[in-house]
Order: structure tokens, then sequence, then C-alpha cells
């Protein structure tokens, strides 16, 4: 996901994606416990979009 594309999300919107993200991020990391993780890969993204959203929030709680 690229952050022009989330900066163009209402806080909501944002909020449920971040939901969404950690939900997978919990699925991935069993997945990965058990050695049925696929896309090793999807791990990294799914991390990094949290922080793009977490980052983007708190900018846009400060101004």
């Amino acid at each position: 996901m690229k952050a022009a594309e989330i900066v163009n999300k209402t806080a909501d919107e944002l909020n449920d994606q971040l939901a969404t993200l950690k939900k997978e991020q919990f699925n991935l990391r069993f997945q990965k416990a058990t050695g049925q993780l696929e896309n090793t890969a999807r791990v990294r993204q799914v991390r990094r979009d949290i922080a793009r959203i977490q980052t983007i929030l708190r900018s846009k709680s400060a101004s």
C-alpha cells in the first residue's frame, strides 16, 4: 500500500484498516509457527503497512 493512498483516507478508515492488518499479522505469525506460511514477504509488507498507517494517524492527530 502506498503512502499516498493512506493520506487520503479518514481517521476512521485508517483505524479500520489498522485493525484488519493487525489481525492479518496475527494469522501470519501463527502460519509461520506451524510451518504453513508460503509467502514470507507478506509478513514484512504487513508490518510496514501498519507502521505507515500509525505514522499518518499520528501526524493527522497532531495537526
